[in-house]
């Protein structure tokens, strides 16, 4: 069967190249600065437990509240970005949420900690979910999933260069006299983010029709595509803002978001202190660089799954099977860390985060084949906010599991629970027939349906 997305006239064909060629660096710099910014507290843990007392159970607390403020605005800040624009909204989240970032360097205590981690969760909230949607409003269901992989790269990316740069930031930081390496570290990334947001406002564009980057036959191939979708993802899906809210699959996607979430967050916040313990090292440049090769695996690992999920197919099982690594390899690191095994559990540290990073793609290809307009706005939000909470309960987690049990492998070995159940859900996705299947209608290599 052929479709647009399929059997792609040179003008529509073209118009994506040109689109990608010109949003997606913009949107993974975006995404690079966020993910560094909301992580980078993992390299602060131990120094601000010397120089503010701030104790494991405040730090995790504060680590995790970043995530209720960002939930609790998360789908306002989607309806709008839907308003006033994604350039101009984009722009907006990066700027604030970069100037709360930076006033980190001036944490005294518990509260203000807390505090500050609850605002950047609020300044950040909407980053994540509008991009989903703006890419999901440019690009056809076919391209979409590389589209996402191409994003989620900025994931790895940002520990990949941000982690040696948290180190470089806190050695250096700590070689001058009147300021913490720690200090130094945030106030520079959080400016990173300001920087970001401006030129965002320059670079991104808020739809097809308003790019002068294509030409009139390119727009009108690309409009024509995307309605073409948005006519089937109408049928298929719920119609305005509260009936996105109750509809049983945005629910059943943010359980799978949510079990995703507690495997990503829990291993990032955890990650320094975690190679450290394998290493014997003490946090800083060295912890840095070995931090940032699982990170550089994960990139390629996300880039080539995102390539070649291109059927229905494909992307159930390969969905399943990676939540099971994801799972499997996360106690395996917590098991080596206890037995002294460094080399095998940096291995396992580097499948896990492979895995993970490589389900998301597959993950936001559900629910943007389904959901559009305000109620597109509305579930795509739910689901990230929602589902990101699995960063609140991951340090959490982790910390109680670790006093309860004395054993922080116990505590790292937790986090690897519930992608177990993420991959049954999302082998059960199969019950899902959707008219905008017919989008991937297509013969892999060893000629099964995609919609099998």
């Amino acid at each position: 069967m052929s479709d647009h997305a399929v059997d792609a006239p040179g003008e529509l064909r073209s118009a994506i190249s040109h689109a990608s060629r010109r949003l997606m660096p913009m949107i993974v710099v975006l995404y690079v600065v966020s993910f560094l910014d909301r992580t980078n507290v993992g390299f602060a843990e131990d120094a601000l437990e010397l120089d503010r007392g701030i104790s494991d159970a405040a730090y995790a607390f504060g680590a995790g509240v970043f995530f209720i403020g960002y939930a609790i605005f998360e789908i306002p800040s989607n309806l709008a970005l839907r308003r006033f624009g994604a350039k101009a909204w984009l722009a907006r989240i990066a700027i604030s949420w970069g100037l709360v970032s930076a006033c980190f360097a001036f944490v005294q205590g518990e509260t203000s900690f807390i505090v500050l981690r609850f605002l950047l969760g609020v300044a950040e909230a909407g980053l994540f979910p509008g991009i989903i949607m703006y890419l999901s409003e440019w690009f056809p269901n076919r391209e979409r999933v590389r589209m996402f992989a191409i994003f989620y790269l900025a994931q790895p990316f940002s520990q990949m260069v941000g982690a040696p740069l948290s180190g470089v930031l806190i050695d250096l930081g700590n070689a001058v006299e009147g300021i913490a390496g720690w200090q130094l570290m945030f106030a520079v990334e959080g400016l990173l983010a300001v920087v970001a947001g401006i030129a965002a406002i320059f670079f991104l564009v808020n739809s097809p029709e308003d790019a002068k980057f294509l030409s009139a036959g390119q727009k009108s191939a690309l409009r024509e595509a995307m309605a073409h979708e948005d006519t089937l993802r109408t049928a298929d899906g719920p119609s305005g803002v509260w009936a996105a809210m109750r509809n049983g699959r945005v629910w059943y996607f943010t359980v799978i978001y949510f079990c995703l979430q507690v495997a990503v967050y829990g291993v990032t916040f955890n990650l320094p202190t975690q190679v450290s313990g394998l290493t014997g090292r003490e946090v800083g440049w060295q912890v840095g660089l070995i931090t940032a090769v699982p990170w550089f695996v994960g990139m390629f690992a996300c880039y080539l799954v995102g390539r070649h999920a291109v059927t229905v197919v494909r992307r159930r099982r390969w969905g399943a099977w990676l939540f099971v690594s994801t799972g499997v390899f996360v106690i395996g690191s917590a098991w080596a860390g206890a037995s002294g095994y460094a080399l095998v559990g940096i291995v396992c540290i580097t499948v896990a985060v492979s895995s993970f990073l490589s389900i998301g793609p597959i993950s936001w290809s559900y629910p943007t084949a389904f959901l559009t307009g305000a109620a597109a706005a509305a579930g795509i939000g739910l689901i990230n906010s929602l589902g990101n909470l699995g960063g609140f309960v991951a340090p959490i987690l982790r910390s109680r599991v670790a006093s309860a049990t004395e054993s922080d492998a116990l505590g790292v070995a937790a986090l690897g629970v519930l992608p177990f159940v993420a991959a049954v859900l999302m082998w059960g996705t199969r019950r899902f027939r959707l008219r905008a299947d017919r989008l991937l209608e297509v013969r892999d290599e060893g000629g099964e349906r995609a919609t099998g």
